[in-house]
């Protein structure tokens, strides 16, 4: 990297592995999305995108989990204070989306709800068989967000897309490769080594014709995800207020089925 590009953004670190950047997530315990997270990725990739000599992102995060998702629950985090985290995190979500060269993000461990919308960002994802994928909203009496209704059902189609979000079912790894929610399965301790193989298979091809020919199959995603977190942002505003949402983030926290009353 050039001595303009940092190595550190907030709790995302960069280091470079050929023509391929390793970005990895370090915010314990469970590397909770938060705008703040977010932002910082998405000036990460802003610079990776600038730097000629880098073609591709390896994307990871320390820890057992991928991503748990936003904290919706506790005073400091996202939904601490109600909906107004929600917005600016879609509004970096949306530049994630815009990033111009390929992202493989390795997934080693839960990538849940917001997680998984992160998950989504990448073009591929490489799996271990302990990873899960789950869009666990309703369990929460809450709407689906982070543009995952738009970018789930463009990767294993409607009718799948709707099972899992409907029912909130977890996806082990290999599930997950059956599904074509992730592209390669690789043992935990060989994900990192999978992840950088299928990244270095990308950037050995020309640069400019390999984010050419990206750009078309994107063509238009991240103004979808704009319109769809804004639709998304809307459906999660009122139900944030109703009993099934306070019901559902206490029998999650107690880790049991809610008792919903559809009010």
């Amino acid at each position: 990297m050039t001595p303009t590009m940092k190595s550190q953004y907030g709790d995302v670190s960069i280091r470079r592995e050929g023509h391929v950047a390793v970005l990895t997530l370090d915010r314990p315990p469970n590397n909770h999305v938060s705008v703040e997270l977010m932002h910082d990725l998405a000036d990460a990739l802003d610079d990776i995108d600038g730097e000629i000599e880098l073609r591709a992102s390896v994307l990871k995060t320390a820890g057992k989990a991928f991503c748990a998702g936003a904290d919706l629950v506790s005073p400091t985090g996202i939904g601490g204070t109600g909906m107004q985290g929600i917005n600016p995190l879609y509004v970096e979500a949306v530049r994630l989306f815009s990033a111009k060269k390929p992202i493989v993000a390795a997934v080693q461990g839960a990538a849940v709800g917001a997680g998984l919308g992160l998950a989504l960002v990448a073009d591929f994802r490489v799996a271990a068989p302990e990873a899960r994928f789950t869009a666990n909203f309703v369990k929460l009496g809450f709407h689906p967000g982070f543009g995952i209704t738009h970018t789930l059902p463009r990767l294993i189609g409607q009718q799948r897309a709707a099972l899992m979000c409907l029912t909130g079912r977890r996806l082990t790894g290999e599930q997950a490769l059956d599904w074509g929610l992730a592209d390669v399965l690789a043992p935990l301790d060989e994900l990192e080594a999978a992840a950088l193989r299928l990244a270095g298979e990308i950037a050995e091809n020309a640069p400019l014709a390999v984010q050419s020919t990206r750009a078309t199959f994107r063509a238009g995603l991240a103004d979808a995800v704009r319109k769809q977190t804004d639709h998304e942002l809307v459906e999660q505003t009122w139900l944030r207020q109703t009993k099934d949402f306070a019901e559902g983030v206490k029998a999650v926290n107690e880790r049991r089925a809610g008792n919903f009353v559809g009010a």
